[in-house]
């Protein structure tokens, strides 16, 4: 009896022991499970500094797009993007840190969230963040891990289809807006964009369908025009107020990624292009010093593409820009309006006259760079710019226009430059390749999936910068 005791007391005692170790390799600070609703915040901030940064490791858009030029290393002004891991920068940031994230708080809304109708509103919001950032993956490399891709247990998934994922994509989101409903509730204060306003976020879905429309429109006319006009019948953007947007707080770490890139690191990398600013003076554009300061001489100047510059003589990224408060964007409504004037002239039944949208576009960059109304007209009166005297086709003429409204959206524009093949961009001046028209796959990628990226690589005919995306056949 006397042994049995003493079993007894060794077990409790050993029991008690490992309960002790257990809660000491518990760490407070790195909790076991996370509320879904800090998961898409997590995400959506991830995002939005992605998507509006300008590191050289990840987004080199403004260089690409020839809004600003390099200093002293002119890597990427060249479209170099294998010297740096951008690729593999971008690809991985938002396969993990935001797809992955945005997937898993999805998968948590059943049991964090009690109402069904609050329930469905965040699965919805959720989605159509997901889909955004499909969308630049897809618009990016082209064929890419789709269906696979977050599932953790798979770590070589095979890549899908651009074309059938996009077509997969416009169907989530049509679902997406389907299943918002305006009498509930959604995400509050976890919702960094909108505040959780589920009715915004039915305006922000259809603006995005018509962008996605829009974007296959030379590829596949009608279902662009069904999809461009079913987003408009739906309800699109109708003022800057509805401008999908993230405003960042005057101090770290909630802080204007440009600000963090050019001005709390200390760098003197960037200034103006030339192109840009050549352009800007040609037109008496009223922006030029809301985008860059003056130069060293009192005037506005920038550097050669792809040429070392002297970054004390020419003009530079604007105060107003590298503000650590400065919003960034996900979808405007300038951007929409010019998607409107393209619309009509390719047929599309979307209401009003392509000139009117395209003034509202321009009249509405103006006014958010801090212009004025009059600014705006005097500007549009010029014939140069008047869209029935301005030269050019419609493609040409919209294409300018957009390329000077998009200043501090590179990767945006990246996008919209491949679509209408305006501005023509002179080549930089030690060119690693052709205008790229795509990036290339990661390193990571070609070394660990190897065989499902040699099969990627050759469905799209070459893992190159020159490749052509399937909607981009112009």
């Amino acid at each position: 009896m006397k042994k049995i005791a003493i079993y007894l007391f060794l077990i409790l005692l050993l029991g008690s022991c490992t309960k002790e170790l257990t809660s000491i390799n518990n760490d407070p600070k790195s909790p076991t499970s996370v509320p879904s609703t800090s998961l898409f915040t997590n995400a959506q901030h991830t995002l939005v500094n992605t998507i509006s940064n300008s590191n050289v490791n990840s987004n080199i858009f403004r260089l690409v797009d020839q809004y600003w030029q390099e200093t002293t290393y002119t890597d990427e002004s060249n479209y170099d993007i294998v010297t740096r891991p951008i690729p593999q920068t971008l690809f991985t940031t938002l396969y993990r840190d935001v797809l992955r994230d945005f997937e898993t708080a999805k998968s948590l809304y059943a049991t964090d969230i009690s109402n069904a109708t609050t329930q469905k509103n965040d699965i919805a919001v959720t989605d159509i963040m997901e889909v955004y950032s499909w969308y630049y993956l897809v618009t990016t490399f082209g064929n890419i891990p789709y269906k696979e891709a977050l599932d953790i247990n798979n770590t070589f998934p095979k890549y899908d289809d651009q074309k059938t994922i996009y077509y997969d994509l416009l169907t989530r989101l049509d679902a997406d807006i389907a299943n918002l409903n305006a009498t509930g509730s959604s995400l509050g204060s976890a919702d960094i964009v909108y505040g959780g306003d589920v009715t915004k976020w039915k305006k922000f879905a259809n603006s995005f369908k018509l962008k996605m429309g829009m974007t296959i429109a030379d590829f596949d006319a009608a279902k662009a025009k069904t999809t461009v006009e079913s987003a408009v019948q739906s309800g699109v953007f109708t003022s800057s107020a509805d401008n999908a947007s993230f405003q960042y707080l005057s101090g770290p770490p909630n802080t204007n990624q440009v600000w963090v890139d050019l001005v709390q690191s200390g760098r003197k990398d960037f200034v103006a292009a030339s192109t840009v600013v050549n352009t800007m003076q040609g037109l008496n554009d009223p922006r030029l010093s809301q985008y860059f300061t003056t130069d060293a001489a009192g005037g506005y100047s920038g550097a050669a593409p792809g040429a070392s510059a002297s970054y004390s003589t020419f003009s530079k990224p604007s105060a107003t820009l590298t503000a650590p408060d400065y919003p960034a964007l996900l979808l405007s409504y300038d951007e929409v309006e010019f998607f409107l004037a393209e619309a009509i002239e390719r047929g599309f039944n979307v209401g009003g006259t392509a000139s009117t949208h395209y003034n509202n576009a321009v009249t509405s960059s103006i006014l958010y760079w801090g212009g004025t109304s009059m600014q705006a007209a005097t500007y549009l009166a010029q014939p140069s710019i008047a869209y029935a005297t301005a030269a050019g086709t419609y493609k040409q003429k919209i294409g300018l226009q957009k390329w000077i409204a998009l200043y501090n959206r590179g990767w945006e524009e990246w996008i919209e430059v491949r679509r209408f093949d305006y501005p023509i961009l002179i080549a930089p001046a030690t060119a690693k390749s052709a205008f790229p028209v795509r990036l290339t796959y990661p390193i990571n990628e070609q070394n660990t999936n190897t065989t499902n990226y040699n099969t990627a690589a050759s469905a799209i005919g070459g893992d190159k910068v020159t490749t052509k995306l399937f909607w981009d056949i112009f």
